[in-house]
């Protein structure tokens, strides 16, 4: 079988049109709207956190987010990458049941591995989005390369939107 080059046909002498010219950009109801859809998720306040190491022991996790007030703690490798994630719910479904027999085990034995997370460059429209369809009340924040930065609750996504309820651009 033998290969015969193709014919190129020579496209007609029309003029290039640019199809962004006519382009309208998106029109907001809102300041929340539009933060919602073009600000970065870091628009949502995601510091202060805490991160463990999956070796420490659940008794020891537990203390921490009992000293701390804080309902959940990210669990993280070498490179300050998520490799888990501790919260409430866990500690309610895991490790309350049969807490004498968890309370030495390894965070990862509680922990839920591989969570859900957002990358800072994300509208916060993502983030809301992922807590809602993943019911989520954590969400770690992490950069481009993957390591954690922050986490994104339910309190600071409702202080978020009450910024705009109250009259503030909410930045």
């Amino acid at each position: 079988m033998t290969l015969r080059p193709r014919k190129r046909h020579e496209p007609e002498d029309v003029d290039f049109q640019d199809p962004l010219e006519n382009y309208d950009p998106p029109k907001f109801a809102d300041d929340l709207e539009r933060s919602l859809a073009e600000d970065a998720v870091t628009v949502i306040d995601h510091r202060p956190f805490q991160t463990i190491d999956a070796n420490t022991s659940v008794r020891e996790a537990l203390r921490i987010m009992h000293e701390r007030g804080i309902a959940c703690l990210v669990v993280t490798n070498l490179d300050g990458k998520p490799v888990g994630i501790l919260s409430e719910r866990d500690v309610l479904t895991r490790i309350a049941p049969a807490f004498e027999a968890m309370a030495e085990k390894p965070v990862r034995d509680a922990m839920t591995p591989d969570p859900v997370v957002v990358y800072e460059s994300e509208p916060p429209a993502r983030a809301v989005n992922l807590m809602g369809s993943g019911q989520f009340r954590h969400l770690p924040v992490v950069d481009l390369d993957g390591r954690l930065i922050g986490t994104i609750g339910a309190r600071r996504v409702i202080s978020y939107l009450k910024a705009f309820s109250d009259g503030n651009s909410g930045e």
